[in-house]
């Protein structure tokens, strides 16, 4: 059931005011990342719980955990009896702004152009946030009441990997317990088109440290006979492709899960427009791509695991000496299949990694991280809810998509709370570059996705409990 039009009004009449809280935030450095201030991320957590407040909701607590940064956890559990419960999560911390010469405006200053707000974190994830926001505050403003029990979370480390979430919902399991759990850090396929995500990649990440040398030699008069760990490190990294770009590890699809008819077909009737995506991904005019054609593309970026160096070094280009170098090193991102064990992936890398060293070096590989991805089915009563408030919220059906990307804690998420399923929407889009200079969130399908949340709390009114 839709919501009522008078709560649909407050939401449209308080869209000025909910940007402009989006603003407030995004000027909050609340980057959670090893060497930046951790003052700013808890300034951001205490904004986030004092906004909850404003809005209504009761039980407001920033949340202490050792190594963490604060938890806001927050409630409001008057819907009365056979009335759901569900559980809100978003993320108040931001990635790093990266290169600021490249912003075309300041990073921490949000800023309006060309349909779209500018500013690091405005789309990844404290839209998502003021959405939910937005659509509590609509309807306690013009009802004074919701018509579902709420229960909200919002951490401030999921861009450095949860490392503490899952033991804090073992640790909060009673006071978080919910029906269904409303992620909202995922894209949309296009702006525009609201999209239901169903899977996740997994990630492994492995650094590659080459040593060849203990101290650096000047390659004049050690150049030839003596061999350098740079050139060795590009032949190890080069062993992990083939001629043509493809990963070359051993088994490295092998416990791929078989893509089905069904999801092939579906795949085949998403939209693709093999120019745009080109053009969004910002290729340049002699790059291929790996595939073009929507199925396959499709299937590679969700279902397939991909391999990329993410990152390389050894000596900076300015501080180049004509110098052998003696170390250098890389990381190897791995993005698995949903369905791929994340331990088995590791250690066929580190194997291949290690065979037979370049030169005769030292190959160290240490493992940064293994978190396997996550699937559900397209279809339940949770799902449908919300394919009916996002097609009245945006004026068009939703799509169920993959992503290629990893939120390693959906799985345990819900694992934790007893199987409540999880349902994962968001507001990114192509061009949006979240982790990216110049992030940034479209505002009409901000003004969209809050209407959708606003009807998602109505939808989801009569939804049978577990």
């Amino acid at each position: 059931m839709p919501a009522p039009p008078h709560v649909i009004s407050a939401a449209l009449g308080e869209l000025p005011k909910i940007l402009d809280q989006l603003k407030a935030l995004s000027r909050i450095p609340s980057v959670s990342a090893l060497g930046f201030p951790p003052e700013a991320v808890a300034q951001c957590a205490r904004a986030v719980a004092e906004l909850l407040e404003s809005i209504g909701l009761e039980h407001v607590e920033l949340i202490e955990v050792d190594g963490a940064h604060p938890y806001v956890v927050a409630d409001w559990l008057h819907a009365g009896q056979g009335r759901p419960t569900l559980l809100l999560y978003a993320h108040y911390d931001v990635q790093p702004p990266g290169r600021i010469e490249r912003w075309k405006s300041p990073p921490f200053e949000p800023t309006e152009r060309d349909g779209r707000l500018f500013g690091r974190g405005v789309v990844d994830d404290k839209a998502g946030l003021m959405a939910l926001a937005g659509a509590l505050s609509a309807w306690l403003t013009a009802e004074g009441r919701l018509p579902v029990n709420i229960k909200l979370l919002v951490e401030g480390e999921e861009e450095t990997g949860s490392a503490h979430l899952a033991d804090f919902l073992r640790t909060e399991r009673d006071r978080l317990s919910a029906d269904v759990i409303i992620l909202t850090d995922t894209a949309n396929l296009e702006a525009g088109l609201p999209s239901l995500t169903t899977s996740l990649r997994g990630l492994v990440n492995l650094d590659v440290r080459v040593k060849a040398l203990d101290h650096p030699l000047h390659s004049g008069i050690w150049g030839g006979p003596v061999r350098d760990a740079a050139s060795a490190l590009s032949i190890l990294l080069a062993r992990l492709f083939g001629p043509d770009g493809e990963v070359a590890v051993p088994g490295f699809e092998d416990d791929r899960p078989a893509l089905s008819a069904e999801m092939a077909t579906a795949l085949k009737a998403l939209p693709f427009n093999r120019d745009q995506f080109r053009q969004d991904a910002g290729l340049v005019p002699s790059a291929r791509l790996y595939d073009d054609d929507a199925g396959s593309a499709y299937e590679r970026l969700w279902l397939r695991p991909a391999l990329a160096i993410t990152a390389l070094e050894a000596m900076p280009l300015a501080e180049a000496a004509n110098q052998l170098i003696d170390e250098a090193a890389a990381r190897v991102g791995i993005r698995l299949a949903p369905g791929q064990d994340p331990d088995r992936m590791r250690d066929r890398v580190d194997d291949w990694l290690k065979r037979d060293p370049p030169y005769g070096v030292e190959v160290k590989v240490t493992c940064e991280a293994a978190a396997a991805g996550w699937q559900r089915p397209s279809s339940g009563p949770e799902m449908e809810a919300a394919r009916r408030a996002l097609a009245l919220g945006y004026g068009r059906d939703a799509v169920c998509i993959g992503c290629g990307g990893s939120i390693p804690f959906v799985g345990p998420f819900s694992q934790v709370l007893e199987g409540a399923p999880a349902v994962l929407l968001g507001l990114e889009d192509p061009i949006c570059n979240a982790h990216g200079e110049n992030e940034s969130l479209h505002l009409g399908d901000f003004r969209s996705a809050l209407l959708a949340a606003t009807h998602l709390l109505e939808e989801l009114a009569n939804y049978p409990a577990p």
